[in-house]
C-alpha cells in the first residue's frame, strides 16, 4: 500500500512540476517571438560547428582559465549527475528501489559497470561542490568586481546565489541517498564516494539510516523537479538557451553593421534618379529600435540567454573609463521590458494595450547609456554564448537619431555638414583644397 502511494505521489508530483515548467518555458518562448522576423538558417555547418565548440565545448570561456576551469567543473558535473536521475525515475514510477542494479547484478560486467558509473557521478559531484563554494567565495567574500556591479543589486544576485545553494542542496540529498543505501546494504552496493561516507552513519537504528535515504531519494527529484519550474524566470536559463543562442549566432565580421533597407533605397534613388522608385507602402517607416517588438526575435533571444557574467562590460572601454554603459546592463534592461510587456499581454488576454513606455528611457536604457558606445565590439567578442548587446545598441540609437532627432550638438553638426557638402568637416567641396595653396 505504502509504494503504491510513493508511486501515485511521485507522478502527481511530477505532473504538477511539468504543467508549471511547461508554461514557463511556453511565456519564454512567447515573448521571444513578439520580435521582429530575421533570417539565421545560412551556412548551417558553421552553424553546428558554433554549437559544439561554443555552446558544448565552452571554447569562449577559457579566455579567463580560472572560472573557465570552475565552470567546466559545475557543468559537466551536472550533465553526468543527470545520469542517475534515470534510475530514479524508473523507481519513482514502478515503485521499486535500484531497480537498474537488481537487473544487472547478477551479470558481472553490466554490475561492475553500473558501480562504476555511479562512482563517477559521486567523484564529479566532489568537483561540483568545489566549484559551487568557490563561486560562493568568489560572490560574496572575494566580491570580483564583475560580480558586484550596481546593476545586480537587488533580484540577479539573489538568483545568482540562489542557484548555488540549489547546487549545494541536490548535491547533499545524492550523497545522502546513496550513503544511505551503503549503510543499509553493508557496503554491497561498492559505490566509491559514498562508501567512505557510510560508515559515519552506519551505527544508526535502521529506520534513522531508511529515513536518510528516503529524505535524499525525495529531496533530490523534489530538488530537480523545482529547479526545472523556476529555470524560465532564472538567469540560468542560459544553460537551455546557449545551445539555440550559438547556433543561430551572426557568422558576418564583428565589425559588419548592417545597414538600413530603407535608406539604402533612398540613398541609390539619390545616385541615380532615373531609376524607377519601388512600389509604395502604406506602412509607416521605422528607423531604428524603440521598443522590444522593433528588435529582432535573435536580439530578444539574447537577452534571454545572457548569463549576467559581466564580461562584456569588464572589456568595455566605455565602462573602464567610468561612464554609465555596461553592456551587460543592456540586455538586462532589454530582458526586463520583455518581461513587463508579457505580464501587461497576460493580463489583457494576449492583446498588446500600448503603455506609454519603451526600453529607451522609463527605467530601462538611458540615452546617456547608448551615446557612450564605441561600436569597439569588445562586449561581442568577449560574449562565452554569442551575444551581441551592440546590435540592441545600434538598433535604439538609430532610432533616437533618425525618428526623434536626438543627438548631441557634435553629430548633429557633423550630419549637416555630411548632408550639406559631402563630407563631415564645414568647407564646401571646391574649397577643401585651399590648404595646398597655404
Amino acid at each position: 500500500m505504502i509504494t503504491i502511494l510513493q508511486t501515485v505521489l511521485f507522478i502527481a508530483l511530477c505532473g504538477v512540476a511539468g504543467f508549471f515548467a511547461f508554461k514557463g518555458y511556453r511565456r519564454v518562448y512567447r515573448n521571444i517571438m513578439l520580435g521582429k522576423k530575421a533570417n539565421y538558417s545560412d551556412n548551417p555547418s558553421q552553424r553546428w560547428s558554433n554549437l559544439l565548440l561554443v555552446a558544448l565545448g565552452q571554447k569562449k570561456m577559457f579566455k579567463n582559465i580560472k572560472p573557465a576551469i570552475l565552470h567546466v567543473f559545475i557543468y559537466v558535473g551536472f550533465v553526468i549527475t543527470q545520469i542517475e536521475l534515470i534510475e530514479v525515475f524508473i523507481d519513482g514510477f514502478t515503485g521499486g528501489h535500484r531497480r537498474i542494479y537488481h537487473a544487472v547484478e547478477n551479470i558481472p560486467f553490466l554490475r561492475g559497470f553500473y558501480v562504476f558509473t555511479v562512482s563517477f557521478i559521486e567523484v564529479a559531484s566532489l568537483f561540483v561542490l568545489f566549484a559551487t563554494i568557490a563561486f560562493l567565495v568568489r560572490r560574496w567574500i572575494l566580491r570580483v568586481p564583475r560580480l558586484n556591479k550596481p546593476e545586480l543589486k537587488g533580484w540577479p544576485i539573489k538568483d545568482a546565489t540562489i542557484i548555488l545553494l540549489a547546487e549545494l542542496y541536490l548535491l547533499t540529498c545524492i550523497f545522502s541517498m546513496n550513503t544511505g543505501d551503503m549503510a543499509l546494504a553493508h557496503g554491497e552496493y561498492g559505490f566509491l564516494v559514498s562508501g567512505w561516507l557510510a560508515p559515519l552513519i552506519s551505527g544508526f537504528n535502521t529506520t534513522v539510516i531508511e529515513v536518510i535515504e528516503k529524505v535524499g531519494w525525495w529531496g533530490h527529484i523534489i530538488g530537480v523537479l523545482g529547479f526545472l519550474v523556476y529555470l524560465p524566470y532564472s538567469k540560468h536559463l542560459h544553460i537551455i538557451l546557449a545551445f539555440p543562442n550559438t547556433y543561430f549566432g551572426r557568422l558576418t565580421p564583428k565589425g559588419y553593421i548592417p545597414n538600413m533597407p530603407e535608406i539604402t533605397k533612398e540613398i541609390k534613388l539619390m545616385m541615380n534618379p532615373e531609376a524607377a522608385p519601388a512600389e509604395v507602402s502604406n506602412e509607416p517607416i521605422k528607423f531604428g529600435a524603440k521598443d522590444v517588438f522593433d528588435l529582432t526575435w535573435k536580439n530578444l533571444l539574447d537577452a534571454y540567454t545572457c548569463t549576467e557574467c559581466g564580461r562584456c562590460s569588464a572589456a568595455c572601454p566605455a565602462n573602464i573609463t567610468g561612464k554609465k554603459l555596461s553592456p551587460r546592463k543592456i540586455m538586462m534592461d532589454t530582458r526586463d521590458r520583455l518581461e513587463e510587456v508579457g505580464r501587461s499581454m497576460e493580463a489583457n488576454g494576449g492583446v498588446w494595450k500600448e503603455d506609454g513606455k519603451s526600453l529607451i528611457e522609463n527605467g530601462y536604457i538611458s540615452v546617456e547609456e547608448l551615446r557612450a558606445c564605441t561600436t569597439c565590439n569588445a562586449c561581442v567578442e568577449e560574449c562565452p554564448v554569442m551575444i551581441s548587446p551592440l546590435e540592441i545598441i545600434v538598433q535604439l540609437r538609430r532610432n533616437l537619431v533618425m525618428e526623434e532627432s536626438n543627438a548631441p550638438n557634435e553629430w548633429t553638426g557633423m550630419f549637416a555638414n555630411m548632408e550639406n557638402n559631402g563630407a563631415p568637416w564645414q568647407f564646401s567641396q571646391q574649397d577643401r583644397l585651399n590648404w595646398e595653396k597655404a
